[in-house]
């Protein structure tokens, strides 16, 4: 039975490093997320991070992964009681699985290469940013874990005994075929895994990610195998090693295949500890190599750790927060954490990628970043990267444009360089509207805008926008068009069409700020008077049917809706609030429709379409406690300093980034429109450091009176003068660079 420590964070870094600290690294809890299929792990990470180091618990029968395939999308899950060893390329908060390969594992006594047979309980779980660790109950071993940007680093202290470090390449969330492993020396292993099959895409979305993969101490026997088979010696050899001649087990050293892997033996004196570090890269072995011993070669783990975890520090450390409870802290700064997992930086360090969909290798001489979730993303993610990570953000819209260059389209729901064509809508035209009119301009917007108007007129062959031409015929996308989502996907172009006319007016383009406004507001077409919700339309513009305002919530398939249902989008529509406000009858009945979502069940904390909900009462005069109300009691059922304190799927950081943003006290209601609205923050003082390269003053600080429980703004003051309602744009508030916000129990 295995036991899981989560000792407050102070007390770990004490453990660790003989020294109480209070900074903001020491607040992250990376097993929150691992329940309640958040879909996070507790594994070693530097930020933005291509290698990971998780442990992997989700093959055996003792496993949530037998009883529930949709834990299939994460490495670990808090539940589970059987490890199988420790993955090195992972992904963070994502629905669908995918990586989780290159997996290692110690272990002790006779040689055993089925996961089932050696995998094993655990006990004594401690994670931390950038590292992690565990007891492996059979074995007495103790596993560490850390990271660099493009390396995975373990370590395994052994007891005395014979000891075997495995390397499995047959394992892994999917089920792609082909790797290939060859021993290199009695130090070194290299090879690769295929992956690719992210929302069980077909085969030929597979691609490589190779590795290399060095061992501190010289195996003194190595093999490899291809079930069933070991691959056994025939004759010995004399080696030379560091200096030491030995007789060594000349084994067959390479295999291709597809359940295959390779073993280092040892048979130590007294305790030992061995060091494995594993580089990766998704361009070739020689890259991986070259990965590793640019940034692990030579240094040990402890060495590594430290400089991982003061590159956490630095990042985090961009906002500070006072007051508030302990776990308030943890849950804030796991949120920022998560945040900066995806997207991670996919290039190599001499620069190289491969390119998408051109079968090239390309170079950069900045970052080239990955995995972008951008259905998810485009509602507060990118915002919130604008304001405290604008480089990062920058760099993001950059490798999103180089990607049209290689690919001739923006990318929807990018992984690895492969588009995945995951969810709906043009995601990608909301995040570089949004970027640009945020103020951080240092991208060629011409380019950019080029590829948006493609994306939005082109008829033929467009991958972006399907039945694109009834959308542009009718202002909706009908029952006919597609197999389901039809509302849901009509919504999602009226959002990214607002951002591109949004943008067309920034840059004097009036013709298409006309045009694109028009666009924009066709939702209104597949608003049902008597029912007040949008539901889909038939070609011949009557109502489909039959229509279940119910149907489609838990990711059952709907006509109308895209994982959700007719009450979880009916207000998705941020960029016509006070349209659909009229659409309902004024804001009395626009306010006792909201309260009906929330007070009848039908609000989903834990997806996208109504992600905005809470903050929606702004818009109601006299009601904005009700934002208030509501985003408290999200924030105390669903965000906890527990494995299940998410509400769900992170969405790569997208669920993260509202809590805290929630818990700061402002939020980004409408994409591509720089304005936030107001909410009772969770802490007495948030201090913000903003980057002066892209923002006048140094610092945003947020401050309340009495940010306790059950209190209620009284008034917002902005720059020392009452503000006059519950939105601000964004350059009023960064030109001020202070709010203060009075407080009581009055609502």
């Amino acid at each position: 039975m295995k036991t899981l420590k989560i000792l407050s964070v102070s007390l770990l870094m004490s453990l660790y490093t003989g020294t109480a600290q209070e900074k903001p690294v020491d607040y992250v809890n990376p097993f929150i997320g691992t329940s309640n299929f958040g879909a996070t792990n507790p594994g070693a990470i530097a930020p933005r991070g291509m290698a990971s180091v998780s442990p992997f618990n989700v093959a055996g029968k003792q496993n949530v992964l037998e009883k529930d395939s949709r834990w299939l999308s994460n490495p670990y899950v808090h539940e589970n009681s059987f490890l199988t060893g420790f993955t090195h390329v992972n992904l963070s908060g994502v629905g669908c699985p995918d990586l989780g390969v290159i997996i290692t594992m110690p272990t002790t006594g006779d040689l055993e290469t089925d996961h089932l047979k050696y995998g094993t309980t655990y006990t004594d779980e401690v994670a931390k940013a950038g590292y992690y660790s565990v007891n492996l109950s059979e074995y007495n071993v103790r596993a560490e874990a850390t990271a660099s940007t493009r390396t995975g680093v373990t370590r395994y202290s052994f007891p005395a005994g014979k000891s075997n470090i495995l390397l499995n390449l047959g394992l892994g969330l999917t089920n792609e075929q082909g790797a290939m492993v060859k021993v290199v020396s009695p130090t070194e292993i290299e090879g690769m895994r295929t992956v690719g099959s992210f929302c069980y895409n077909s085969p030929e979305h597979a691609y490589p990610v190779y590795f290399v993969a060095k061992f501190s101490i010289p195996a003194e026997e190595f093999g490899i195998w291809k079930k069933p088979a070991t691959y056994e010696g025939v004759e010995a050899q004399w080696m030379t090693y560091n200096g030491k001649t030995r007789m060594m087990k000349d084994f067959t050293r390479e295999v291709v295949g597809d359940s295959i892997g390779a073993y280092f033996r040892y048979d130590f004196k007294k305790p030992t500890q061995v060091e494995v570090q594993i580089g990766v890269s998704y361009v070739s072995i020689d890259n991986a190599r070259k990965n590793l011993e640019k940034e692990t070669g030579g240094l040990s783990f402890d060495v590594v750790y430290e400089k991982t975890k003061n590159a956490w520090n630095e990042q985090l450390s961009r906002i500070e927060v006072e007051g508030g409870t302990e776990d308030d802290k943890t849950i804030f700064y796991t949120a920022l954490y998560h945040t900066l997992i995806h997207p991670n930086i996919f290039n190599d360090i001499n620069g190289e990628y491969p390119e998408i969909a051109t079968g090239k290798i390309g170079k950069t001489d900045k970052r080239r970043f990955t995995v972008f979730s951008l259905w998810d993303t485009y509602r507060n993610y990118h915002q919130f990267m604008s304001l405290l990570y604008p480089d990062q953000q920058l760099e993001m819209v950059k490798s999103m444009l180089d990607m049209y260059d290689e690919n001739g389209w923006l990318p929807k729901w990018e992984l690895n360089s492969t588009e995945t064509f995951t969810m709906v809508g043009d995601p990608a035209s909301v995040v570089l509207a949004d970027t640009y009119l945020w103020g951080l301009t240092g991208f060629d917007i011409e380019k950019a805008y080029e590829a948006m108007k493609k994306g939005a007129t082109q008829l033929e062959d467009n991958p972006i926008r399907p039945a694109l031409d009834d959308y542009i015929r009718d202002g909706y996308v009908n029952s006919e068009s597609l197999p389901d989502g039809v509302v849901s996907t009509t919504q999602e172009y009226n959002i990214a069409d607002y951002a591109i006319a949004r943008l067309a007016k920034a840059l004097g383009k009036k013709e298409d700020y006309q045009l694109f406004s028009k666009r924009s507001l066709s939702y209104r077409k597949l608003f049902d008077k008597k029912l007040k919700l949008l539901r889909p339309r038939n070609p011949d513009g009557s109502w489909y049917e039959p229509f279940d305002p119910v149907k489609g919530a838990n990711f059952e398939k709907n006509m109308g809706f895209i994982e959700g249902n007719a009450w979880q989008y009916v207000f998705m529509v941020p960029q016509d609030i006070e349209g659909m406000i009229k659409l309902m009858g004024g804001r009395k009945n626009f306010e006792t429709r909201l309260d009906y979502i929330f007070d009848n069940g039908h609000y989903d904390m834990a997806n996208e379409p109504d992600i905005a909900y809470p903050f929606l009462y702004n818009y109601v005069k006299g009601s904005e406690w009700k934002a208030q109300k509501r985003v408290r009691e999200l924030l105390d059922t669903y965000y906890k300093n527990a494995p299940d304190g998410l509400p769900g799927n992170d969405d790569t950081g997208t669920m993260s980034a509202w809590a805290i943003y929630a818990m700061m006290g402002i939020y980004p209601v409408t994409p591509a429109n720089p304005e936030y609205t107001f909410v009772a923050p969770r802490f007495s003082k948030v201090t913000i450091h903003l980057d002066t390269d892209y923002y006048a003053k140094d610092k945003l600080i947020i401050t309340s009176d009495n940010p306790g429980e059950g209190r209620y703004i009284d008034k917002i003051i902005v720059n020392g003068k009452e503000h006059q309602g519950y939105f601000i744009s964004d350059k009023k508030l960064l030109s001020a660079g202070e709010i203060l916000f009075h407080s009581s129990k009055k609502h």
